[in-house]
């Protein structure tokens, strides 16, 4: 009785999952490193400008608002209101600044087979996602131990408020990316609209303190509900919040399916070129 061999010759096993996401993190890594070299270098403190950059434009915000008193009507800390607020304006806008413009300069990479658009961005997403969460992390301890705030009351809150805000900015930053690829003129029309939409997006206000009439526009804006649910848990029964869980994760989906999307069709464009 004949029997089929099963058993299947060396160096032609299957590609397993494990061996991919091997590589893909091996690729994330080589990446990372490359983006910390070239944007930071080797010399003074190197790196760790990463969280330094970011700490000081938010101290320098949280001394503007405290000197002008921009929360002279409210109770809430301006320290923990600054933190809460232009901390989650660096998360999602310097994702985005960063993905802009981001494959053009590194076209010789997509020359290696497991090197992609969506590595680079990946890379540049984790990198701006850990230096504005080291800042928001140290700046909280800091003014907590300090007593120009109190500790967040519901941490676990906040965090999903943040990893949120996260999840927001990396997918705005795919979308934005592509955009800037096919076109300098979308580059420069997201800067301008960056700076347009900071004082939309929940950083300098709550909710609670607008016209009813304004509330249901505000609470289009996905940003405005990942703000609300991370002052929520750091302010907890002091303020009133508005916010969707249900509708940030239907944005954050919607955004991130049309990133990936954007990102596949631009990974077919530059193979042909």
């Amino acid at each position: 009785m004949n029997t089929r061999r099963t058993d299947v010759p060396e160096g032609s096993r299957r590609p397993q999952l494990s061996d991919a996401w091997r590589i893909q993190r091996a690729v994330l890594h080589a990446l990372l490193m490359r983006e910390i070299l070239t944007r930071y270098g080797r010399r003074n403190i190197g790196f760790l400008w990463l969280f330094i950059e970011p700490m000081l434009f938010t101290l320098g915000v949280t001394a503007i608002w405290n000197y002008t008193k921009l929360l002279h009507g409210s109770d809430l800390p301006i320290a923990a209101f600054a933190i809460t607020g232009y901390s989650s304006v660096l998360l999602w806008r310097n994702c985005a600044n960063r993905c802009s413009t981001a494959v053009n300069p590194n076209l010789g990479l997509m020359y290696h087979r497991n090197v992609r658009p969506i590595d680079v961005f990946l890379a540049r997403i984790i990198l701006e996602i850990a230096g504005a969460t080291a800042t928001a992390t140290f700046l909280t301890i800091l003014f907590a131990a300090t007593g120009f705030m109190e500790l967040p009351h519901d941490l676990g809150l906040a965090v999903v408020g943040w990893l949120f805000l996260a999840w927001l900015g990396g997918a705005i930053g795919l979308v934005v990316g592509c955009f800037s690829e096919h076109s300098d003129v979308a580059d420069r029309l997201w800067h301008a609209f960056a700076y347009l939409f900071f004082p939309f997006s929940g950083a300098v206000y709550m909710v609670s303190w607008l016209p009813e009439g304004t509330q249901e526009l505000a609470l289009l804006i996905p940003t405005v509900h990942a703000i609300e649910m991370l002052r929520a848990g750091y302010f907890g029964q002091d303020v009133v919040a508005h916010y969707s869980p249900l509708y940030l994760l239907a944005s954050c989906l919607l955004l991130t399916l049309t990133g990936f999307n954007m990102v596949a069709k631009l990974s077919r464009r530059l193979e042909f070129e």
